[in-house]
């Protein structure tokens, strides 16, 4: 990476570019992973990865991989932004005249930032996750079939557009965030915040300082920046390993944000609650559900935001944008 500071603003373009390449090219496999996380036992629709993307095109076309994608586009980037950003901002405040951080200092300026990013990542999620479990629900409709009235007392504003029980409609998140933000206001759309925060700072204790050790070892000297594609490996491997570390919290997420059910499916009460039934239910094995389909997903993620960082895009878009260029 580059040794020089980086702005504010090179940070916001370098995340959003990584975010939108990385979100364009594994964004199916996400939604493979929803998909599988919200499957429960004697309800499997799809096997794997690889056969829930096969009967996703079959059933919903090509662009059915895609459900929700729109909503993390928007969002991608200043989630990114504020995540790179917070976790140097952090750094910077902990570090002793300059020095190199302690791998304690290091996990602390993780968690800063694994708490900054959860303000936009909730609703996000909230968001993407009814969008990309629409076909895993419409492959539960049979014809007589409709869910008990226990599941969907909890969630009445859902009926008229994409609940099981009402004829599919297609929706958008702005449908589905006027609706939320209409019943329940803004808490709605942060409907599994602690599990998202369970999630995602230890994500980033994890990832922020095995990244920057990973990457140090391949410096050719202390003054120097690792190559390249260095920095594209150890952000990958930080990232697919933190990843699968906090996969259980992912579970838990994503049951907790998913508003819709189908026949006959759980419903839970806060997090202990879904820990516990899950637990009782499904068995350790099912929080790890969807792992491999997330370190697919988090890997070419962190690997192209690193390598972002590294070639300096931000830098050079900024040094070149036309109001940098009226004002020379």
């Amino acid at each position: 990476m580059s040794q020089q500071p980086i702005s504010l603003p090179a940070k916001l373009i370098n995340g959003g570019i990584a975010g939108i390449v990385g979100v364009t090219c594994v964004f199916p496999i996400d939604l493979a992973k929803t998909r599988l996380q919200n499957q429960r036992p004697g309800q499997q629709v799809y096997k794997s990865m690889v056969d829930c993307l096969v009967k996703t095109v079959r059933s919903e076309g090509y662009f059915g991989m895609y459900r929700g994608a729109a909503v993390n586009l928007t969002l991608v980037t200043p989630e990114k932004a504020i995540k790179l950003a917070a976790n140097d901002f952090f750094r910077h405040h902990l570090s002793k005249d300059g020095k190199g951080l302690t791998v304690l200092r290091e996990m602390l300026a993780g968690c800063g930032a694994g708490m900054c990013q959860v303000v936009i990542t909730t609703p996000m999620e909230m968001l993407k996750i009814q969008l990309q479990d629409a076909g895993r629900l419409a492959a539960h409709r049979k014809p007589g079939v409709t869910c008990s009235a226990k599941l969907l007392a909890p969630n009445p504003m859902l009926t008229r557009s994409y609940n099981v029980a009402a004829a599919p409609r297609p929706v958008s998140a702005t449908q589905i965030a006027r609706e939320l933000l209409h019943t329940h206001g803004i808490q709605g759309l942060y409907r599994g915040l602690g599990a998202t925060i369970m999630r995602d700072v230890p994500f980033s204790v994890v990832y922020f300082p095995l990244f920057a050790n990973l990457n140090r070892l391949g410096k050719p000297s202390p003054e120097q920046p690792a190559p390249f594609y260095w920095a594209f490996l150890s952000g990958a491997l930080a990232g697919s390993t933190a990843a699968v570390a906090v996969n259980p919290c992912d579970v838990v997420k994503t049951r907790l944000q998913s508003l819709s059910k189908a026949a006959n499916e759980e419903t839970y009460n806060g997090v202990v609650d879904c820990i516990r039934k899950i637990m009782r239910k499904e068995g350790p094995s099912a929080f790890l559900k969807g792992a491999g389909c997330r370190a697919l997903v988090i890997a070419p993620l962190f690997g192209i935001a690193q390598v972002m960082y590294f070639l300096g895009v931000g830098e050079y878009i900024l040094e070149n944008s036309p109001l940098r260029l009226m004002s020379a």
